[in-house]
């Protein structure tokens, strides 16, 4: 039997990087079903710039997804705004693209910070709110990374193939309680952050299909949420076949060109906001 859709109307949402890209567009699908949203970003002028032209009531706030003290004070100043919080979607990251052996350490220590280390942050203080209540949604933006390796992105890789982990850990953690839990993992997205990739190996999604079906996943709830839907039936088969064949697939379709043939000067104004800030978009990969 079909599960009911729940409707989203007066639900109160806390996303973080919410200021440009998948965030951004995921609030705005959230205001139209008549969320409550709080979006958190490190640029909070341009958090408040989105969160104005989103109208609904938006706010924006300040956000460093590494410093767990400014993740709480964001998630009580969401809630007492809006009240208690019914979703908080882990969004923010970054993603360098360049050889493993060239990464700095200071590059790989910021995705380790953002893209993992705030995604804990985000995922434990969001159940702590929500336990003693028995209700609420975490989602965490993952990566279709994290299932799959692709050369060029080898720190970006492991933190989503850990964020898919800490996901599916907390899941069953949660087992018999009224609270949902959604790991996200698109493909390559249309954003800033897959800017000079080789799209030409892999068709690209936009930022509102990602917000689609996250907006999906919490009216009908399911934990693994793939964009496209069909490339989970892909993953999940390639995962039962051996190694070498599994690897012969994706070198015909490219992927391992993917992150490898980029044009970096068409990336070279991301990377610089990545490098210098804390706190970042992800459009995922």
């Amino acid at each position: 039997m079909a599960k009911q859709r729940r409707s989203l109307s007066g639900k109160a949402a806390a996303i973080t990087g919410g200021a440009r890209g998948i965030g951004k567009a995921t609030a705005e699908a959230l205001v139209r079903r008549g969320c409550r949203v709080a979006i958190g970003d490190v640029d909070l002028a341009l958090a408040e710039q989105t969160a104005a032209e989103l109208g609904g009531g938006t706010i924006a706030l300040p956000l460093d997804v590494t410093d767990r003290a400014s993740f709480e004070a964001f998630l009580d100043e969401a809630e007492r705004q809006l009240g208690p919080l019914d979703v908080v979607i882990n969004n923010a990251g970054i993603m360098p693209v360049t050889p493993f052996v060239e990464e700095p350490e200071d590059s790989f220590r910021r995705q380790i910070e953002i893209n993992l280390i705030g995604v804990i942050h985000g995922t434990q203080l969001a159940m702590a709110r929500m336990m003693p209540r028995n209700s609420g949604h975490i989602v965490n933006i993952a990566s279709q990374a994290g299932k799959i390796s692709t050369p060029g992105i080898a720190t970006y890789t492991a933190t989503k193939h850990a964020v898919v982990g800490l996901t599916e850990a907390v899941r069953a953690e949660l087992r018999g309680r009224a609270i949902e839990v959604s790991c996200v993992m698109p493909t390559v997205v249309n954003t800033e952050l897959t800017a000079g990739v080789g799209q030409k190996w892999v068709k690209p999604v936009e930022a509102t299909d990602v917000a689609d079906a996250i907006v999906g996943a919490l009216e009908v709830p399911r934990f693994d949420v793939y964009v496209p839907k069909a490339n989970g039936a892909l993953i999940r088969g390639t995962s039962l076949m051996p190694r070498a064949v599994a690897e012969w697939i994706g070198r015909a379709m490219g992927t391992d060109k993917l992150m490898t043939e980029v044009d970096h000067s068409a990336r070279a104004a991301y990377e610089d906001r990545a490098a210098h800030s804390k706190e970042s978009d992800r459009a995922v990969n």
